[in-house]
């Protein structure tokens, strides 16, 4: 079976050619369909790496590989049809909601699906939406969902997705990540999911990725790694995280 993605020696620079590397040695390989979480504190680069990944910034280093063939054989449009970004902070496009959910099939002259794009919306809550509203005018949550649903309408093999779940309320978050889910088990989308909530990762996916000291630490399926991780960085990190938790249970 072809791999889908491969990732050999990444790394970015922050200040190119002789500054400080914000990661580097990157080194990963996705054989099979998975949802990957990829961990870390703040300042680590993940969200640069997951833009790296979808062609969005380029790295100083190392190469890619996706479905066997690599980067340069890639149109970038055809790539970023396959490895699709969803950003934390969304960018509506000029127009209504439907304007915005018919984007990416105008842009890559594709059919929309209405069917598909109603049952998604109401899947995420946001069926009570006027789809003749302007889309800059929705709640940051909103904005969040309706970013998601336009990508996934474009129906990528590999979804990259930076914090998509951090503005919205408990409700939305979870219907969120049930939709996450089941999509990736009913289509084999792999996803790739920056979260610096814990608890989603071990919940929604089967595979970590960890990031410590501008390396890539563990790289471990989910139960090894929240039950016994290899390194030291790993385990201060799930303290840290189980701590913070419970003070933010406890201010509830």
């Amino acid at each position: 079976m072809t791999t889908i993605l491969q990732l050999e020696g990444l790394g970015k620079q922050l200040h190119p050619p002789d500054g400080p590397w914000l990661f580097r040695d990157f080194s990963a390989s996705v054989a099979e369909p998975l949802i990957i979480s990829i961990l870390g504190k703040s300042g680590q680069g993940k969200s640069t790496l997951l833009r790296i990944l979808g062609r969005l910034t380029a790295p100083d280093r190392g190469s890619m590989r996706l479905q066997g063939r690599d980067v340069s054989q890639w149109t970038p449009e055809a790539w970023r049809m396959t490895v699709s970004y969803v950003a934390q902070q969304p960018v509506m496009l000029p127009g209504s909601v439907e304007d915005n959910l018919r984007a990416a099939a105008f842009l890559h002259q594709r059919s929309f699906d209405l069917t598909q794009a109603r049952q998604w919306m109401e899947q995420i809550g946001l069926d009570h939406l006027d789809w003749n509203s302007g889309a800059q005018q929705l709640s940051g949550g909103e904005k969040q969902r309706l970013a998601l649903i336009r990508t996934l309408l474009l129906r990528p093999a590999v979804l990259l997705l930076d914090e998509v779940t951090s503005s919205l309320d408990s409700i939305s978050k979870q219907a969120t990540e049930r939709l996450l889910v089941d999509l990736h088990a009913h289509s084999g989308t792999t996803i790739l999911w920056v979260t610096h909530d814990w608890e989603e990762a071990r919940t929604t996916s089967q595979q970590i990725w960890f990031m410590a000291d501008g390396r890539l630490l563990e790289d471990a399926d989910s139960r090894t790694f929240f039950d016994s991780p290899r390194t030291e960085e790993a385990r201060a990190f799930l303290r840290s995280s189980h701590l913070l938790a419970e003070s933010l249970e406890g201010i509830r």
